[in-house]
């Protein structure tokens, strides 16, 4: 009936045991403890108290028969050592709460707020249902830390228009299974939906359509807010010198112009990096992305750049000539990267960029995050090694480009991955700062982007969240991943099934 395996991803350390608590939906009450930095008042908590209270309750309308008189109350108080009610959750965020559950109490402690939005999850699915619809816990207590402080998911919005209340979902679907990342990939080669204050021609003629299908400051403002409370950070990408097709519609002399011969063939290549026009308007684009965007990490993209267009441009080649670039095109990509990297470091950002700028030896602060997404694993091991040896902080997407699909459990594949088995010291391993789950978009809009997402990313979520060695076997998560994939579809989440079999709540439509 009841086991605390029911939590995905699994917890650090917990314990307990088979007695066990009514809880009665009108005596419930979440409070903040005396000695709490945060109190009532505190945005993020007060919002997440009404939010769990629906999650922990879901068939609980509030117009039931009180059939629990006798009914002890059951109350869950918040200790938190800081009070960042207002701030935005960044890279050093702690996520650790400790959490006990015991006869009409539950006490959860954290040093942040955000480590008790994690814990309040937790709680949520501790709660289970009789057969006759009463609610119960056991007492517990857990002793929780997230394994990598990076948790993401890319959403791909160029490709596919994805609508703001489809992210929104994503986002809560997110939270349930403790990401912490949303990675925005707004803009690559056939759109460009992002509305920009300075620039507000890149999505009146890049986007699909220039009122339907983009992401108004206020849109992006919305995003922001719904993923802080539930604590998690927005790292937007601008992915350039390549991938910027839709960008060259509504700002003229950015891409280069390829020639076919000495002339100009009237097709367009990467952005031009032989013009300083260039890099103003980069510095200006990249000013304003970092005032909407409060997080500390800016994603640059720098990967797949074709340098045909460039070869046949006349004017890149003499620009070469003149740096004493000789025919080396890479060289180029890299003079390119390294001011843009500048700007972003200028604007008090930390840059993360595809592994290409690093596979191409190009000067870039230390600080920079380098992003690794190809290659089979015998080839990801190799870059982990090379990257960390180089002191740089390193991220891992390759094993996890859930957008590709098979035939039967591939989310096996996503669960036995093993981000630090690769050559290195102990330091090394500590550069890893996480892992990232890739949704792009050629295949996938508002139709079908829950279902392909979920239960597969929660595969990656608890790789990334729980202890490696508690968390080894694919056949003992089966069972629980099924469980946890019941939960996400009461809970109004359209995730796919894992195999055959059902749910005592199955979806129920919109």
């Amino acid at each position: 009936m009841y086991s605390l395996e029911g939590v995905w991803p699994l917890p650090q350390i917990f314990t307990s045991s088979i007695e066990r608590y009514p809880l009665n939906p009108q005596a419930f009450y979440f409070g903040y403890g005396r000695q709490s930095a945060a109190q009532f008042g505190c945005s993020v908590l007060d919002a997440a108290f009404i939010r769990y209270y629906s999650l922990i309750f879901p068939d609980y309308t509030g117009n039931g028969v009180l059939r629990f008189l006798e009914d002890k109350p059951f109350h869950i108080e918040i200790n938190v050592d800081h009070d960042d009610c207002e701030s935005y959750p960044h890279e050093d965020s702690s996520e650790k709460y400790n959490l006990s559950v015991s006869a009409g109490k539950a006490s959860l402690n954290a040093e942040t707020v955000w480590g008790a939005v994690r814990g309040l999850e937790t709680f949520s699915q501790l709660v289970y249902q009789d057969d006759f619809g009463s609610y119960f816990v056991n007492q517990t207590e857990i002793d929780d830390f997230p394994r990598f402080p990076f948790r993401g998911i890319l959403l791909d919005t160029s490709r596919h228009f994805i609508p703001v209340h489809a992210i929104l979902k994503t986002l809560d679907a997110m939270a349930y299974s403790k990401f912490n990342v949303f990675h925005w990939h707004i803009v690559d080669d056939p759109s460009f939906p992002y509305q920009s204050q300075t620039f507000p021609d890149l999505s009146r003629k890049g986007a699909f359509h220039p009122m339907t299908h983009i992401y108004t400051q206020s849109d992006v403002r919305r995003v922001i807010s719904h993923a802080r409370l539930r604590g998690i950070r927005v790292l937007p990408e601008f992915d350039s010198p390549g991938h910027t097709k839709s960008w060259g519609k509504g700002q003229s002399d950015l891409l280069t112009p390829c020639y076919s011969g000495s002339t100009p063939s009237g097709a367009f290549g990467p952005v031009n990096p032989a013009l300083p026009s260039t890099y103003q308007f980069m510095a200006t684009l990249l000013k304003e992305v970092s005032s909407v965007f409060p997080d500390s990490y800016i994603h640059l993209g720098g990967d797949e750049v074709n340098f045909s267009c460039w070869k046949s441009n006349p004017d890149v080649r003499a620009f070469m000539q003149k740096m004493g670039f000789g025919v080396d095109f890479t060289k180029l990509e890299a003079f390119y990267m390294e001011n843009i990297v500048n700007i972003t470091t200028f604007l008090n950002k930390t840059a993360i960029v595809w592994q290409d700028v690093f596979d191409y030896h190009e000067l870039i602060p230390k600080d920079t995050v380098l992003h690794i997404w190809k290659g089979s694993p015998a080839n990801y091991r190799k870059e982990l090694s090379r990257m960390t040896k180089a002191g740089m902080r390193v991220l891992l997407a390759a094993p996890w480009y859930i957008n590709h699909i098979s035939y039967g459990q591939d989310w096996r594949n996503y669960y036995t991955v093993q981000p630090l088995n690769f050559s290195g010291t102990a330091e090394q391993k500590k550069l890893v700062i996480g892992g990232e789950v890739c949704m792009w978009g050629e295949y996938v809009d508002a139709t079908n982007l829950t279902p392909r997402l979920w239960p597969r990313a929660s595969a990656a979520a608890e790789r990334l969240w729980s202890d490696e060695k508690q968390t080894s076997s694919v056949d003992k998560a089966f069972p629980r991943l099924q469980d946890f994939r019941c939960k996400l579809v009461r809970r109004g989440i359209r995730a796919e099934p894992l195999y055959v079999g059902h749910c005592k709540h199955e979806y129920q439509g919109v």
